[in-house]
């Protein structure tokens, strides 16, 4: 066959478009989307109150509610938690955990705070120094250091069952004012000073079991009748066994504890 008559060969290409990109779009897109709810979260939380802050601050320290301290789970969702006696310890080390994280300049205020398990329940207590480290001198006032630290535990204390004791203590220096005013009500007046402040930052009101003053009638430092560290605040935190009626089920129009003075 001659050459020039035989068919042309012709090739035919097939365009093919990306379709739509792959869908590659729909992924930056969640992602952003993701980054811009992370930016309001963010913004709320900053702009939320102290209380909130550390209960999701709480949560993502405890995300499977296992801790019995607010910001869990389960203290978060309002539930209480009690805490028993083989807990104490546990309840004792994330209460001087926080101090250190949240009280600044701890470190000044270490040697005047001692938290012990006695046989009541773990005791937290806040003992003066020369300078009156928590509370005014010879006035029932917290100091800046006073309202920071009972703030501090009323945040840790504040979702618990276990109900809380409240005591103050004075030295035994002779001490009075011309209308009578003495140690019995300067010790009683600071427990419920106490008890007045830790309220304000969540503590249940009928959590609070007892406010105690005894002035001088239970010293720490019995050798030294008149040192500073017998002028104290204690929070005892009663064990599981000690609860009592539940605070949660106890009737609204219930008044508020009143302090007891050790002299009665």
């Amino acid at each position: 066959m001659p050459a020039d008559s035989q068919q042309p060969i012709i090739v035919i290409k097939k365009i093919t478009h990306g379709g739509h990109h792959g869908g590659a779009w729909k992924v930056a897109y969640a992602d952003f989307v993701t980054a811009m709810m992370a930016l309001f979260i963010v913004l709320w939380l900053l702009n939320s109150n102290q209380k909130i802050q550390k209960a999701v601050g709480g949560y993502f320290n405890d995300p499977k509610g296992q801790g019995k301290m607010v910001g869990s789970t389960k203290s978060a969702s309002g539930e209480g938690m009690s805490v028993s006696k083989e807990d104490m310890a546990n309840l004792k080390q994330r209460i001087e955990a926080a101090m250190k994280k949240e009280i600044k300049d701890f470190d000044k205020l270490r040697e005047f705070v001692e938290i012990t398990v006695t046989e009541e329940g773990l005791r937290v207590e806040l003992m003066e120094s020369a300078k009156s480290t928590f509370f005014e001198r010879g006035r029932p006032e917290p100091t800046s250091d006073g309202k920071e630290v009972l703030t501090m535990l009323a945040s840790q204390l504040a979702h618990l069952k276990n109900r809380l004791v409240i005591e103050g203590h004075t030295d035994a220096k002779p001490f009075g004012t011309p209308d009578g005013y003495c140690n019995w009500e300067l010790s009683s007046d600071r427990a419920n000073a106490a008890r007045r402040l830790m309220v304000s930052q969540g503590v249940n009101p009928h959590q609070i079991a007892q406010v105690r003053g005894f002035a001088d009638q239970r010293l720490r430092n019995k050798q030294e009748p008149e040192a500073d560290s017998n002028r104290r605040v204690s929070v005892i935190v009663r064990f599981e066994d000690d609860l009592g009626p539940d605070p949660a089920k106890a009737a609204q129009g219930h008044p508020e504890p009143k302090a007891e003075g050790g002299h009665h």
